[in-house]
């Protein structure tokens, strides 16, 4: 009997990952994409998804550490910050900001009920469900009160919302005046002349936004999101490009450590292997990564 339902999962997996990485008319939504990634974080000692700020990190979880780090270092927090962290993935993330900040309180929103039923179960095995409350909720209609929030925190997620801009509303909403945002996000470079650079450009960022369902409405380079960030009302903003620490590195680490891509779905690590063949410059030439913050007006 458990052998039968194990052949029927495993065939239901290859199925999906076949539609979502190999044929070109599936258009997948945010939680189906997460649903088949369920157990496919290629880290070690965590299950992040990130991609990881590689500055100085050597392994694949030291550069994903490095960039919740680096979000939480950008946003200040504090040991009384009440913070609200938006798709949050499998509580990773959470679970450092705790350690390594001590703020008063995370309160975290994830529309992937699938990953919501794994963070909580981590946080519960910590003993730490009175300080981190991981719950289903979305990022663009958030079940929180006006200005009740410190920090609102949304790494490598806020591509995904429908819309971007309804997120930057709703954090401005949710933030006490002198509250800080920090965003970590995928979003395309600005577009060459012309010629095969522009048609690179173009496909790679295309490739991307249809496998991880990427709304056209987010297709905008660094320049429109600092002009939307201001529209929403928010000042003394930073958006700045560090694509250079996230991509290229990636892409050499998985080169020269193939035993990442065997913690994967067979059908994953394909796609990654057939990835890998072509030049980061050519495969990322349409992607930019930035890390952008900023302060809601009045007084803390």
């Amino acid at each position: 009997m458990s052998k039968r339902a194990y052949s029927w999962r495993d065939l239901v997996a290859n199925v999906g990952f076949l539609n979502w990485l190999f044929n070109p008319l599936q258009r997948s939504d945010v939680r189906s994409v997460y649903d088949l990634l369920l157990d496919q974080s290629p880290c070690e000692r965590t299950r992040y998804l990130n991609l990881g700020y590689w500055e100085q990190a050597q392994t694949l979880d030291d550069a994903c550490d490095a960039l919740v780090r680096l979000v939480g270092e950008r946003a200040g927090l504090e040991p009384d910050d009440q913070i609200l962290d938006v798709g949050f993935g499998f509580g990773d993330q959470d679970l450092l900001w705790w350690r390594e900040f001590h703020p008063k309180r995370i309160k975290g929103l994830n529309i992937t009920a699938s990953q919501v039923a794994v963070a909580r179960e981590r946080v519960a095995r910590q003993e730490l469900t009175q300080q981190i409350d991981l719950q289903l909720g979305s990022a663009t209609a958030m079940p929180v009160a006006a200005q009740s929030v410190d920090v609102v925190l949304a790494l490598e997620c806020a591509f995904h919302f429908r819309t971007r801009e309804r997120f930057f509303a709703e954090a401005l909403r949710v933030l006490r005046p002198g509250g800080r945002l920090v965003v970590a996000d995928i979003i395309p470079l600005p577009l060459v002349d012309a010629g095969r650079a522009r048609w690179m450009q173009r496909g790679t960022w295309t490739l991307v936004a249809s496998k991880f369902a990427i709304p056209k409405e987010n297709a905008y380079p660094i320049c429109p999101y600092q002009e939307k960030l201001a529209a929403a009302g928010f000042g003394q903003l930073r958006v700045e490009s560090i694509r250079d620490q996230v991509y290229v590195p990636l892409h050499a680490h998985l080169r020269t450590h193939p035993e990442i891509l065997a913690r994967m779905h067979p059908l994953l690590a394909l796609a990654v292997r057939l990835a890998l063949k072509v030049e980061a410059k050519t495969l990322f030439s349409g992607l930019d990564y930035v890390l952008a913050s900023a302060v809601k007006p009045g007084d803390a």
